[in-house]
């Protein structure tokens, strides 16, 4: 087997095209935002004659550490072999780690959170990271290739109505955008929502750079919903290789009561399936019933009411390169027990 370094943007995308479990998170695209965010990048190919997986990797320097990142990969096509590629990668890694000074190797691949995968992990002497990788490892997908009336019938009937009332209200209105200044509506309205929910947003030079870069291809597009003329609710949608993903969204907390972002949620799925997509991300989940105090509880149940399927992956798991590395777990440790996660 080969690892080399992928040059040719066509090639790359090709092959996740190709690949059922994915993410923007491992586009070329996500690639260039990592690079315009100051961090060293790499853009595996793993080969067994021909091209049997990819890994986008970032090296991270945090307060807490330097390591290497792979959000959502490496991503295989065939998941026997999974282990091959895993292998191969994690021997090339530990060298380029060490190369870089790195203390620890990150990655929370899209594979099935069972106990072969973990077995896998855990036989590699890899650790289940106490955070995440800013990235989810549980999320709701809807099949949206379906008919509109279909998608709306299958629906928990009170979001359907919901969605009605909304759309007959003249005070509501859902607008889009592709204008980098309109970047700057959505940072105001998220920043507002951080302070009532007591939560770190992404900052707007992250935003910025992520909707510069994504909008190159046309993948990313802003989403707005006023109501009497002000805007309530707001979601940054990305679409990429058929998939809408729901990324970033933030709704007034002065405006809970009313429908705007089920009518705004149900535009972005229309206009999903305009773009061709057959599959709608709605980028994380957190079990109601299990966690009803999680931050995330609440936007979840919103979530669940537009149907769909609940995917659950592999935790995020930690390969440690140095004694360093548990410096970076402690402290993870502490601040998970602060947050009550």
């Amino acid at each position: 087997m080969e690892i080399k370094e992928i040059q040719d943007k066509k090639i790359w995308e090709d092959f996740l095209f190709g690949c059922e479990d994915k993410t923007f998170l491992q586009s070329w695209n996500w690639g260039d935002l990592n690079k315009a965010m100051g961090n060293k990048i790499w853009r595996l190919g793993i080969y067994d004659g021909e091209l049997i997986g990819t890994a986008l990797v970032s090296k991270i320097a945090a307060r807490r550490g330097t390591f290497l990142l792979l959000q959502h990969g490496p991503n295989v096509k065939s998941q026997k072999q999974n282990l091959k590629v895993l292998n191969a990668l994690l021997e090339y890694l530990k060298k380029l780690g060490k190369k870089e000074g790195a203390a620890f190797i990150r990655m929370n691949p899209l594979w099935e959170d069972n106990p072969e995968n973990q077995n896998i992990f855990k036989n590699l002497c890899f650790k289940t990271a106490q955070m995440h990788a800013n990235a989810y490892e549980a999320t709701w997908k809807l099949n949206i290739s379906l008919p509109e009336q279909e998608l709306l019938s299958d629906m928990r009937k009170t979001t359907r109505y919901l969605i009605r009332q909304a759309q007959k209200n003249p005070e509501i209105e859902i607008s889009k955008s592709n204008e980098m200044k309109d970047v700057a509506c959505y940072d105001k309205l998220n920043k507002e929502v951080a302070k009532h929910q007591r939560f770190v947003p992404f900052s707007l030079n992250f935003v910025k750079n992520e909707f510069d870069v994504l909008s190159r291809d046309n993948q990313a597009l802003l989403f707005f919903g006023k109501y009497k003329g002000e805007i309530v609710a707001s979601a940054l949608v990305v679409f990429w290789s058929g998939i809408a993903f729901y990324h970033q969204a933030a709704l007034s907390p002065k405006y809970h009561k009313v429908p705007v972002a089920y009518l705004l949620q149900w535009e972005a799925i229309k206009e999903a399936k305009e773009r061709g997509c057959k599959m709608y991300d709605f980028w994380g989940f957190v079990d109601p019933k299990e966690n009803p105090n999680h931050p995330w509880a609440g936007p979840t149940l919103f979530k669940m009411g537009f149907s769909g399927e609940l995917f659950r992956y592999l935790k995020t798991q930690d390969f440690p390169l140095s004694k360093k590395y548990w410096l970076t777990f402690a402290f993870e440790k502490l601040r998970k027990i602060k947050r009550s996660l």
